[in-house]
């Protein structure tokens, strides 16, 4: 479970540091329903902007900002619907947009759940330590923005492969960037290098996205409520929620299958990795080109026992995609065959990562042969803003888009999705899968065993108390503000 244990003295310290700056924080559930945050506040942020280091911007750590650069409120939640004329497949495939969150990626919500908690109880010291955000992609962006609006230093850690566009916003918010070595798929020398803070350094605290159940925490509450609000809006009476496709990552996002599956019993767990790197499907490891999903190991708070179907994803399909998704020559192309106006003018909302989900859905339904009265959801997690240097990069390699490598793009990489490189899995395929963390966590990252074995045995208890702990953490929210008397100023 979440340690929820009270350090009196450091929260006190805490409170007034918020009381300085301050600093009012959201409930999960004003972040699952923002009609609960008070009137005030909404109009205050009329004058903040999106991306502006306001501590307000807490309150638009939620799925259902309006999609404006300055001065939005709240509406319905932000999805998009990529239909058949582009996907290929019967299957309705839905997509939840990341990009107007704070910092244009969804992780501010991954990174609220692991640092709030610790805040409110007093576990994390803003006078005195720093909040180190270990990361392939968006979690420490997120990590460094919230850390900010909270009040605390932080140090963003990532691979020196990165996309470029990640270390110039970063060097600008946190108070250090450490660039270790690789790139997306070495994920143990950002472990390495939290142990070498932890053993020279009694200021840092470690928020690792990978172990922190925060991160899971926040996607079952926040993620699923939000998707389980679309479909409702959405089906029919004969349709279902047949899926939920998402790259495991840090294991946060795909947490939002859990509730997906209470709610919805029939919804299968579709868990994706990279083809050049793939860990669950076949134990194995690589580099690849599918920026923020990490690799070579299973998250701790990854519930393997909940994933279904295990598909690996081509890094090569999702660079050929975003060229036809963002290239002049590419949208053209899919105005001809028949993909609406408005969806094309929307396709730069998805970055690497969210085109690889998208190729997990197709091939998801093409693997269960859905039909039109099966949905499939997934997550854009950010959108391609943050990667115009890769697409640069790829002109620069393969010279200039034309209408014959849209052409071949848009039937090889789309309609020629294939059901390879896929495992529908089973009790002892599970294990095999959660075994594996095992040597990542057990014996590199000093983790529990008796821990590793609940997650497995103790199904589905051990993350039933977890979800459990959401209305404590709200309570604590509410005693910390109450605290601070800022509400009550307003």
């Amino acid at each position: 479970m979440i340690d929820l244990t009270i350090n009196q003295e450091q929260l006190q310290r805490t409170v007034q540091r918020a009381r300085e700056r301050n600093i009012i924080i959201p409930t999960f559930a004003e972040q699952k329903n923002p009609d609960l945050i008070p009137d005030k506040i909404k109009e205050k942020l009329k004058d903040v902007g999106l991306w502006d280091f306001n501590p307000l911007n807490l309150f638009r750590v939620t799925w259902k900002n309006e999609p404006k650069e300055k001065g939005g409120l709240f509406d319905g939640v932000n999805y998009i619907e990529l239909p058949s004329e582009l996907t290929g497949v019967e299957a309705r495939i839905l997509c939840l947009v990341g990009k107007w969150f704070p910092t244009g990626a969804h992780k501010v919500g991954a990174t609220f759940g692991c640092l709030v908690p610790r805040l409110v109880t007093g576990q994390f010291d803003p006078t005195s330590q720093k909040a180190a955000w270990p990361s392939t992609g968006n979690y420490c962006r997120g990590g460094a923005y919230n850390a900010n609006l909270l009040g605390c230093e932080s140090i963003a850690i990532l691979p020196e492969g990165m996309s470029k566009e990640r270390f110039e916003w970063l060097k600008t918010v946190a108070g250090e960037v450490i660039a270790t070595a690789g790139t997306e798929s070495n994920v143990k020398e950002i472990f390495d290098k939290c142990w070498e803070l932890r053993r020279t350094r009694d200021d840092v605290v470690i928020f690792n996205q990978f172990d922190e159940l925060g991160n899971h925490l926040w996607h079952y509450e926040v993620t699923a409520r939000a998707i389980e609000e679309v479909c409702r809006g959405l089906m029919g009476p004969k349709d279902r929620l047949a899926g939920f496709a998402s790259a495991t990552g840090s294991g946060g996002t795909i947490g939002a299958g859990d509730y997906l599956k209470e709610v919805f019993p029939g919804c299968r767990i579709a868990a994706s990795e990279a083809l050049q790197c793939p860990t669950l499907l076949m134990n194995g490891f690589g580099d690849h080109r599918i920026e923020g999903i990490g690799d070579k190991h299973v998250p701790w708070v990854h519930n393997v026992r909940n994933t279904d179907l295990i598909v690996a994803t081509d890094d090569n399909d999702c660079m050929r995609l975003i060229r036809l998704f963002n290239e002049p020559a590419g949208k053209e192309y899919l105005l001809r065959q028949g993909v609406a106006e408005e969806l094309v003018g929307k396709l730069g909302l998805m970055g690497i990562s969210s085109i690889g989900n998208m190729v997990t859905a197709i091939k998801m339904a093409k693997f269960y042969e859905m039909t039109g009265r099966d949905i499939i959801f997934t997550i854009a997690t950010d959108s391609m803003e943050l990667y115009g240097s890769r697409l640069q990069e790829l002109t620069e390699q393969y010279g200039p888009y034309r209408e014959i490598d849209a052409a071949a793009d848009y039937q090889r990489h789309i309609l020629g999705l294939k059901t390879d490189f896929m495992l529908e899995a089973g009790y002892w395929e599970r294990k095999r899968i959660h075994n594996l963390k095992y040597f990542t966590w057990i014996e590199q990252q000093a983790k529990d065993l008796d821990e590793l074995n609940r997650q497995w045995y103790d199904y589905p208890d051990y993350w039933d108390e977890i979800h459990g702990q959401t209305e404590e953490i709200d309570r604590l929210i509410r005693d910390f503000n109450e605290m601070t008397g800022l509400l009550k100023k307003l």
